[in-house]
């Protein structure tokens, strides 16, 4: 008979799939510890299924147009901070995707948003980012420039979408067909990878523009008007990816 210890080796390293197995394995042991695990396991499997339910859901604007190949998820991300482009993301994934955990960005813990960021790069049918930087929105405004980003985006895919489902808005200048949906970042599978998508690569970014202009915590804030944010302004002056428009009373 294995040890306590062994058995919960197994279950720690067990990937969800072999859950099962390994409480059948155990399921009749009666000490304490391994009836923990099992209880453990079988608690991750249910939670498993809830997920799988969640992200079935979010599969309900995208089936409503069976007959388009290629549906494209769109959001940005950045239209608030002081500091740094706008960021939008375009992304088509395949009908039988299998990612989980897919939500409004902002909903998701920025380890999973990582992980996710891979494996949507991996396995969507195409996804790509348009910039808008801050001296193009001090220049138009930030509507006008997240418009220009979302266009890049849509430009930069490298496949011609059918149809897009765009968070909120209606992006002038594009031909394709759009459905706007309200909060879709939290209701759309596509519009939710794209959330991610972007919002992942405009951390990345503030992050190395944290290590160009230090001083500021670009990293740790990623542009936005914290109160450490505007003490640096204040105390250093902007910097070239300030939003000029954004931050006249603090200089």
């Amino acid at each position: 008979m294995k040890s306590i210890s062994e058995i919960t080796k197994l279950f720690k390293i067990a990937e969800l799939e072999e859950l099962p197995g390994l409480i059948g394995e155990y399921e009749n042991d009666e000490r304490d510890g391994v009836k923990k695990l099992i209880h453990s396991a079988e608690k991750k499997l249910i939670e498993l299924e809830n997920e799988k339910k969640r992200i079935d859901a979010l599969w309900e604007y995208e089936r409503k147009y069976p007959d388009c190949q290629y549906i494209c998820g769109i959001d940005e991300v950045g239209r608030g901070p002081f500091a740094g482009p706008v960021v939008a993301g375009a992304v088509i994934l395949p009908k039988d995707c299998d990612i989980l955990y897919i939500n409004d960005s902002k909903q998701v813990p920025e380890k999973m948003r990582e992980k996710l960021y891979d494996e949507i790069a991996e396995k969507a049918v195409a996804c790509s980012v348009g910039h808008a930087s801050p001296q193009r929105i001090d220049e138009i405004n930030i509507l006008q420039a997240t418009y220009e980003a979302m266009r890049e985006a849509i430009q930069n895919l490298g496949v011609s979408p059918d149809l897009l489902l765009n968070d909120a808005v209606n992006i002038p200048g594009v031909s394709i067909k759009q459905v706007p949906i309200i909060k879709g970042d939290a209701k759309s599978i596509s519009i939710g990878a794209a959330s991610i998508y972007a919002k992942v690569t405009r951390d990345r970014e503030m992050a190395e523009y944290d290590k160009k202009y230090p001083g500021y915590g670009f990293a740790k804030h990623v542009g936005y008007g914290t109160k450490e944010h505007i003490k640096a302004i204040q105390e250093l002056g902007p910097c070239p990816i300030h939003r000029l428009t954004f931050i006249k009373k603090y200089i």
